[in-house]
């Protein structure tokens, strides 16, 4: 019988066992994000410390569109100037899809939790996933697409089509949507991707790696990951 793959859980347990000195983030969030805050404490994680700052768009808008997206990158300047006189270790922005879609360069040194996630991807080699977000579809279509263009071949894909809300998605909706995914395409991935840091994924991923077979990688996991593999002196 096939061994079981390691749950991703258990992965940043381990990580953050082998950590060798504390690490600080500096996490962006946009402004109504209310799952990152209430998912990175929850981690675990005794190596790190996450410090924040909110993006205010200019658009002053929570609905995901390029006004929203564009106005989260024009505003990480400012954020950061605000953690000035802290000594981080990294910074996120900690926004998925702002990643994935295009427009004004972040400060040097930002990186977006986008890179994150493809970076836990790579790391574990997890190179064919399925994604479920609660994105609009065209926007889960333009994440499956830049997976790809990252070397990770997404299998299939699934989306709520929301553009705003996502902190009021249940667990329920989460379940209902992965099993809605093929089961050639679930049977045959490597992982199971939960895209969006502002849902509430948390609760749901030992169900779902439990209904699935396979290691489940979310978004606001994907920065607790790169927080634990720099305090573990991993290579990023």
């Amino acid at each position: 019988m096939p061994q079981r793959p390691e749950g991703t859980l258990a992965l940043l347990a381990r990580l953050d066992e082998g950590s060798s000195r504390t690490v600080r983030v500096g996490v962006l969030l946009p402004w109504a994000n209310v799952a990152v805050e209430t998912e990175l404490p929850r981690l675990g994680l005794t190596h790190t410390v996450f410090h924040h700052a909110r993006l205010v768009p200019e658009s002053r808008t929570t609905a995901v569109d390029d006004a929203f997206w564009n106005g989260l990158r024009e505003a990480a300047a400012g954020a950061l100037d605000s953690l000035s006189h802290v000594p981080l270790d990294a910074v996120v922005l900690a926004c998925t899809s702002a990643g994935f879609t295009g427009g004004p360069e972040l400060p040097p040194g930002v990186i977006t939790a986008f890179d994150a996630l493809v970076g836990a991807l790579a790391s574990a080699r997890l190179g064919r996933v399925i994604l479920a977000t609660p994105y609009p579809h065209p926007v889960t279509a333009a994440e499956s697409e830049a997976l790809s263009k990252m070397g990770i071949d997404v299998l299939a894909h699934a989306s709520l089509g929301l553009d705003d809300g996502y902190p009021a998605v249940s667990a329920e909706e989460v379940l209902a949507l992965v099993s809605a995914l093929p089961e050639g395409a679930v049977r045959a991935a490597d992982a199971v991707v939960l895209s969006c840091t502002g849902w509430h994924t948390l609760p749901v991923v030992r169900d779902v790696e439990q209904a699935t077979g396979k290691p489940v990688v979310t978004s606001n996991l994907a920065i607790g990951l790169l927080a634990a593999r720099i305090s573990a002196g991993a290579a990023l």
